[in-house]
Parts: structure tokens; C-alpha cells; sequence
């Protein structure tokens, strides 16, 4: 059989255009980087909500469920969340842009939290929120139930001493299924939340917010062990002292300070179990 100068070139120039259309085929198909789709966003950020969740999750605050987000410094009515997930399994791949209603801005088919509407809610009422963190931490639902109010025992946890109200989702809901699923009910949680650092949830669980995703996530941490510690000292059968406001927030400014000992102890920790040390 011939095969003619003109029929080589016509197998080559299909060639090429073949692997033209099998590599863009295949970048389609491949899953975007966080960095490409929130260009805008310091990889900083996304690796301390990255961080965060892990620790967390490490912590024993969270397990399959809770979440962490972060105010969007590119648009600051939008807010950074992982895809639905597991807090331990959270990668930079997996923060999504969600805007000031909790909807997602590119959501690819990706599963998004059912409970966002917490973080859209609170960053629309306080501008000074930078960070959320909500959690199912065991040790604090007693306090969502009891009529024992939750109180700081010891300076970790001085940002209690300006309060931690209790918010029951059924005083204006009725029965639910005890979920954040509307922007409704995220407003009037954000509304009981008000200028707090903490709030509890009936039946549910809290939210910790901050300036910034170390600071809601220490406070999350320390809402815990306040908890657990203040359980015991009930259990002593004694008059607890608890701190006084002043004390509150004197130890709570120090706690700002020299946080960052803490929390890159924190975040070493969950890197050398990921083997990034």
C-alpha cells in the first residue's frame, strides 16, 4: 500500500487536534485548585481553616460534624466555608465562597453544609466577626438544657464572664428537626448571640466567633473545658467562685496576646499527623 505526503499530514493534523481535545477534555474534568477558584484569598487563610477544622477535630470538639469558616478579605459580605465534610478531612481544595445569604458562589455540584445560614447570619449582624466555628461540643450541652448558666471558671476561658447566652430554637420555630437550615433562623440566633463571643444552642450544640480563625477557635476549645471543669466543681457540692466581669476582661485581652503559643502548638500537632511536619 502508498501512503501519500498528504494522507501522513492528514493522520498527523488529526493527531493533533485530538490531543488538543483530549487535554482539554481532561483540564475540564480535573478538579480546580482553591487557589484558582478564590484567586483573591490569602493561602493563609484557607490554611487556617484548614487548620482549624483539624484541630478541632483533634481536640475532640468536633467529630464527623461542625464547621469553620472565615470572613472573605476579597469581599467581605462573602464568607469561606469547606464543602460539606468531615472537619479532620478538610483540604484547601474543599473551602468554598458562599455569599452574605449562605449561598454558594460556584458550587460545581459540590454538597454544601446544611447549617451555613449560622455563619451568613452572624457576619451580616456583626462586622466585627471574622471567624466562626459551630460544634456539638459534648461537654457544653448540659449547659444548653440546664438551667445552670455557663460561667468562666478559670482565664482561658474569660470571655465567658461577658456572657453565653442560651438559645432555643423552638421559642420561635416550634418543633424542628433543631437544624439552621434558613437564613430566618440563622438571624434570630445571630440576634441572641448579640455582642458575645459564645453562644449555646439548645439540644444542638454552640458558635464561637473571633477577629480571626485562631481566635474563634480557641474560644470554641475553652467553651468545652470550661464546661467540663465547671460541671465538676458543680459536682463538689460547694459554692463555685467564678470570674468576676473586670477579671473577664482583663484575662481575655491577655488571652489575644499570647494566643499564637497555643495555637501553633495546635496546628504542629495535626501537620505532624499528616506528616507535614
Amino acid at each position: 500500500m502508498t501512503v501519500t505526503v498528504d494522507a501522513i499530514e492528514e493522520v498527523s493534523m488529526f493527531s493533533r487536534v485530538a490531543m488538543i481535545v483530549v487535554s482539554l477534555l481532561l483540564l475540564a474534568s480535573a478538579p480546580l485548585h482553591a487557589q484558582d477558584a478564590i484567586s483573591a484569598v490569602p493561602r493563609e487563610l484557607l490554611d487556617d481553616i484548614v487548620v482549624g477544622s483539624r484541630i478541632l477535630a483533634d481536640l475532640g470538639i468536633v467529630d464527623g460534624f461542625g464547621h469553620v469558616s472565615a470572613r472573605s478579605p476579597a469581599n467581605p459580605s462573602h464568607f469561606l466555608m469547606s464543602r460539606s465534610l468531615a472537619p479532620a478531612l478538610v483540604t484547601a481544595d474543599d473551602i468554598m465562597e458562599f455569599d452574605e445569604n449562605g449561598e454558594p458562589v460556584d458550587a460545581r455540584g459540590r454538597a454544601i453544609f446544611l447549617e451555613r445560614f449560622i455563619h451568613a447570619e452572624i457576619y451580616r449582624a456583626r462586622p466585627d466577626v471574622m471567624a466562626v466555628v459551630h460544634s456539638h461540643s459534648p461537654g457544653v450541652i448540659p449547659f444548653t438544657v440546664s438551667k445552670t448558666p455557663l460561667r468562666p471558671m478559670f482565664h482561658n476561658a474569660a470571655f465567658i464572664a461577658a456572657g453565653a447566652p442560651v438559645w432555643d430554637i423552638a421559642k420561635e420555630f416550634g418543633a424542628t428537626d433543631m437544624l439552621v437550615r434558613n437564613n430566618a433562623i440563622g438571624q434570630s440566633l445571630a440576634q441572641a448571640l448579640g455582642d458575645k463571643s459564645i453562644v449555646l444552642m439548645r439540644g444542638h450544640g454552640d458558635v464561637a466567633v473571633g477577629s480571626a480563625v485562631k481566635v474563634a477557635v480557641f474560644r470554641a476549645y475553652y467553651t468545652d473545658v470550661d464546661a467540663r471543669l465547671q460541671t465538676q466543681a458543680l459536682g463538689l457540692g460547694s459554692d463555685i467562685t467564678f470570674l468576676s466581669a473586670e477579671e473577664g476582661v482583663k484575662a481575655d485581652a491577655t488571652n489575644m496576646i499570647i494566643m499564637e503559643r497555643v495555637w501553633n502548638l495546635w496546628k504542629l500537632r495535626v501537620q505532624t499527623l499528616l506528616g507535614k511536619p
